[in-house]
């Protein structure tokens, strides 16, 4: 995703925009509308997706998080199952023998 200052890319469930540093505000977005809880993990975090809970809004659940440039593999958490983002096509081989989906923020 590469964006211009104050710039957002909403190609996928993740929108990026911006900042004068390189750590970019990036949101994810999951369409559960009978979830009870949603998380997020990811390389990102660890892989404790009790550290990033989603807030339920009027279109989904959503949160935001502050990255560095690079790639990072993650997954959705749903009332306890673990899930790829829907909406991402980009994914990659993990060493459980599923995928995760993966996102890159550009510097």
């Amino acid at each position: 995703m590469a964006l211009g200052k104050g710039r957002k890319d909403c190609s996928t469930s993740m929108c990026s925009s911006s900042t004068e540093s390189k750590i970019k505000t990036v949101t994810f977005a999951l369409n559960a509308p009978n979830a009870n809880r949603v998380m997020l993990a990811g390389t990102f975090n660890n892989w404790h997706g009790e550290k990033t809970l989603l807030r339920k809004g009027k279109t989904g659940w959503e949160t935001t998080m502050l990255l560095k440039p690079g790639k990072y593999e993650y997954k959705f958490v749903v009332d306890g199952k673990w899930i790829n983002d829907p909406i991402n096509r980009w994914s990659i081989s993990n060493s459980y023998g599923t995928q995760n989906s993966v996102i890159e923020v550009k510097g």
